[in-house]
């Protein structure tokens, strides 16, 4: 995607403003009107967790913001069987989380933690159910919002083969700012703060070889970094280190 289309794509953020590419942004107004309507919004501070691995499903929650003009994101996590914690991705306003333990009838398959002050609608999973049948566009909407997911977790996978970590970094850091990212001054927000060590988890690195991969970025004018976050100053550039067309 280049500078000006990220530009064009990024959507104010709002209580009737969705970020593009989530449910809520693909679904007709009256639908969504209809699925926020299913149930009350709860508010959950940072750090609050609304979906615990292994838990059954029962509900399905819709992100909201908790103010107008910001934005609500979780973390996704998973324990892996040796213990350690994978974060297996970012879920924002729009999206919904949960759905598929609702739609497989199964237990959870990981952890989703609030990252910002946000507002969930917790969707009984019965309710949520009659919902796609009555709208065939919300059926699309989540299988799409589904295998997006599932895409990005394949080309992580694959982009494993044959780089180091800088160019998987540069990949995620390119990938974020294209789902989630919005221009500023000088450059592009991530549109999430993640910490250096989040972002090592989200391409499977530890800490050491992140931090040096991060400062490899910043000593070639790419990104600028500051707390639980950083700036992606040369967007074309950084897709170059990432080795992206």
């Amino acid at each position: 995607m280049s500078e000006q289309a990220a530009a064009a794509a990024t959507l104010a953020y709002g209580r009737r403003r969705w970020p593009e590419r989530t449910v809520m942004a693909r679904l007709p107004e009256r639908a969504g009107d209809e699925l926020l309507a299913l149930a009350p919004g709860v508010r959950y501070r940072e750090g609050r967790v609304l979906v615990r691995q292994g838990a059954r499903g029962t509900h399905v929650y819709l992100l909201e913001p908790a103010e107008s003009g910001c934005c609500a994101y979780t973390k996704v996590t998973a324990c892996l069987e040796n213990g350690r914690e994978a974060l297996l991705g970012i879920s924002v306003s729009g999206d919904l989380v949960g759905e598929q333990a609702v739609l497989g009838q199964r237990r959870r398959s990981a952890t989703v933690v609030a990252c910002s002050p946000l507002i969930a609608h917790p969707i009984p999973g019965d309710q949520f159910i009659a919902f796609l049948r009555r709208w065939p566009e919300a059926w699309q909407a989540v299988a799409l919002m589904i295998t997006e997911r599932l895409d990005w977790s394949d080309r992580r996978r694959l982009s494993f083969a044959g780089h180091d970590v800088r160019v998987h970094l540069a990949r995620v850091i390119v990938e974020l700012v294209e789902r989630h990212g919005y221009p500023v001054t000088g450059g592009y927000e991530l549109g999430v703060s993640l910490s250096q060590p989040e972002l090592g988890r989200l391409i499977g690195a530890g800490q050491d070889a992140t931090a040096n991969a991060v400062s490899q970025l910043r000593r070639a004018g790419l990104v600028q970094t500051r707390y639980r976050g950083l700036v992606v100053r040369d967007l074309a550039g950084l897709r170059s280190a990432a080795g992206l067309k």
